[in-house]
Formats: C-alpha cells, structure tokens, sequence
C-alpha cells in the first residue's frame, strides 16, 4: 500500500437497466442486488482497502445522493464525498476528483473506478491494480484494466492492444458494443479485452491530458481552482458544471491520446449492466430461474422471477427468458434480454402525467 496511491469511485448512475429495482431516490450502486448484506457500493469500497489508506478514497455522486453515501460509508471524511450538482457524464467527474486530488497531493497516483461492479478473485484484483499503479508512477501514461475475454459478448466495449511481453500493452483502438459476429472475430484474435472502465493514471498525467482534449473544461475548473477544498467549493462546482460538456472519458480522452495503455486482467468480471447479467452470475434453480421472494412457478426456464413485497405470492407459469418483478408499486414483465428496452420504458413513465413517482 502506497501513501501516495488515491481511489475515485464513480457513484453518480441512475440504473436506468435496473429499473424498477433501481430508482432516482436510490439507484443501483446504493442497493443490493447481489443479495450479500452490502450495497455494490460497500462492495467496491472495501475491494479498495488493501490498495490506499481509506483516507486516500474519494465518492463522486450526484448532490441528492451524497447523504446516502454517508449512510452507507460513515468512515469517509465529508471532503472525501464530492457532489455534482448536476450530471455531466464521467470526463467532468474525473476532473473535479483529480483537481482536489492534487491539491492534496502533486505526486498522487489515482485509481478511477465505477461503484457497481462485480469483481472475484479479488486478492488477483489487488495484485493486477497494484502492478498497474507501479507502472503509472512517474510516468505520462494512462492506463485502462482489460479483461480477458470468455465470451463473444456485446454489450461490453473492446480494446485492440498491440502484443507485447510488457505489463502494460500500448492500446490500439477502441471499440463500443460490437455486433455478434465481429465479437467473434475478436475474441478469436487474442489482442482484445474487454473495456472495464477503471482507469490508472498519476494525476498529472490525467490533467495533461484533459487539458489536451478537453481545453474548455479544463479552464473552467482552473479559472475556479482557488475555491476547491474551502467553503466555496459547492457555488464553485454549479458554476464548473453549468460550463463543462457532457461527455464520457472514453470519447473525450482516451480514444484521442497517444499515450493510453492497457494492463490485461484475468479475474472475474461483470459490469452488472442489465437484469441479464445478474441472471448469468446469480444461483438458479434446475430450470436456470432466478427466483426472489415468495414465488411458485410451472413449466417456466432461464427467467428471473422476484417478488419484494412481504406477504405477497407470485406465480409464474409458461414462460422462458422473462423478466418477472414486482417492486412495490410498479410490476414489471418482458424479455429478459430486451435490456434495449428500458431507457424506453423510463421515458415513457416520465412523459405519463404523475409517472414521476414510478421512478
């Protein structure tokens, strides 16, 4: 463990895939889905403790959900939960985190990563980040984790590195959610990974960096660097926000550097991203269900099946690869697969007059 090694956590989603499960009030990182007495927010947190003092950790989150935060994660200082008054996408998160990180610390190495995902093997985690972390030292490197491949998935993005025998692998493109049949090809190729969306970087590197690509944010923030960490830190973020672009770090930074880099990892992964992917790494019965609750079902396989409501029986029969849930005032049924369709589910609740309180 290195002094001078920090943690950003991204906490700021919705969970619109997770709908109804996952709400404005409490989105997916704050719940959980795992069913292991910890929110994937507890989760992430404690994977981190072997790697940085718990003082060196930052939660960047929507302002509505900083108390929750709190609630959840009481050993954090007040300084280390940073609220966005707005969302802005993950280029503006990571700058506001890596401003008050230098601040802090000039020399500091920053280990970027979302809050709701699933890692096992997490000792091979440690090591992999670890080795990472000593590789971005002193360097002008930006450094992603990419996860060996196990299937041809597309709901994930891909990263081509060029071989070598080194630890890091200087990156060669990106791509986003490919079709099934080039998903193939590239899990054929061997020089493919999946994109995990943490990120490894000493911090002037990432400023360098934002500052190439990302000009008009960078001088928002740096024309308000005086008021980070003091009482007008706040009024200084909603003037920063208001001003930045919305845009991920991926299409603002890392598809444009020369100098990005890819550190291949061999533990389990899944980014949690939709109702199917809790199905694939969850028990299930000899149907292949994934059944929550009090439930009966009949002549139904490879479906999740979940009731939330004390005292209430749900009953399934005839179905394959479905969606069954009820989440106390909204029941939802589809494809279990059709995670396309929940975005449009969403936002045809909002335009209903009242389907605010829906989500």
């Amino acid at each position: 463990m290195k002094k001078n090694t920090y943690v950003v956590l991204m906490a700021g989603g919705v969970g619109v895939r997770f709908w109804p499960y996952s709400r404005n009030a409490k989105p997916k990182q704050f719940l959980d889905v795992l069913g292991i007495g910890k929110s994937l927010l507890q989760s992430t947190y404690e994977r981190f403790l072997p790697i940085c003092p718990k003082e060196n950790i930052f939660v960047v989150t929507h302002e509505e959900h900083a108390l929750l935060v709190q609630e959840q994660l009481p050993e954090l200082g007040v300084d280390q939960i940073l609220a966005e008054p707005m969302r802005k996408n993950t280029a503006a998160c990571i700058a506001y985190a890596s401003y008050k990180i230098r601040l802090r610390d000039k020399d500091a190495v920053i280990v970027v990563s979302p809050a709701d995902h699933l890692i096992l093997k997490e000792s091979e985690f440690v090591s992999t980040i670890s080795k990472a972390v000593d590789q971005a030292q002193d360097q002008d490197k930006l450094v992603t984790l990419g996860i060996t491949p196990t299937r041809p998935e597309t709901g994930y993005g891909y990263i081509q590195f060029l071989p070598d025998k080194k630890v890091l692998k200087r990156v060669k493109t990106f791509t986003e959610k490919p079709e099934i049949s080039l998903a193939k090809k590239f899990l054929e190729s061997g020089d493919f990974v999946w994109n995990s969306g943490i990120f490894i970087w000493s911090v002037n590197a990432i400023i360098k960096a934002l500052q190439e690509h990302l000009p008009e944010m960078t001088e928002v923030f740096e024309e308000h660097l005086g008021q980070l960490s003091t009482s007008e830190e706040r009024n200084a973020i909603e003037k920063i926000y208001a001003q930045c672009k919305s845009i991920s770090i991926d299409y603002g930074v890392m598809e444009k550097a020369t100098n990005v880099y890819v550190c291949q990892a061999n533990f389990s992964w899944s980014d949690l991203g939709s109702w199917n992917s809790i199905h694939d790494i969850s028990a299930k019965d000899k149907n292949n269900n994934l059944i929550t609750g009090q439930v009966l079902v009949y002549d139904t396989r490879n479906s999740i099946i979940r009731s939330s409501t004390p005292g209430r029986l749900l009953i399934a029969q005839g179905l394959n690869g479905y969606l069954i849930g009820e989440f106390g005032d909204v029941v939802i049924v589809c494809e279990k697969e059709r995670e396309d369709l929940f975005r449009q589910f969403v936002n045809d609740v909002k335009a209903m007059k009242g389907g605010g309180e829906f989500l």
